[in-house]
């Protein structure tokens, strides 16, 4: 699957803005992504195995509730950050 990755976690792709992905579920994704990305899934899931408030994951262009949303091989997973300041 296709994994569309935000500019603040592109140190962790190595620069690269959308990299493969495998597994059957979000949380699959992650695992997998962090074997080939170490560190990247801590920045959007917590110790809980929650997505962080400021993450949010489409898949299909449509919005995941949980690291639990089903995905397969033909999908498209983008991860969005929120934008923070003051």
């Amino acid at each position: 699957m296709r994994v569309l990755i935000p500019p603040p976690l592109h140190s962790y792709t190595n620069g690269r803005s959308v990299v493969a992905g495998r597994g059957a579920t979000l949380s699959e994704l992650l695992d997998a992504l962090d074997d080939d990305f170490p560190g990247i899934r801590f920045r959007v899931i917590d110790e809980q195995d929650r997505i962080r408030p400021h993450i949010r994951f489409f898949v299909n262009a449509k919005l995941a509730a949980s690291v639990g949303q089903q995905v397969a091989p033909a999908d498209q997973v983008q991860i969005i950050c929120a934008l923070s300041g003051g």
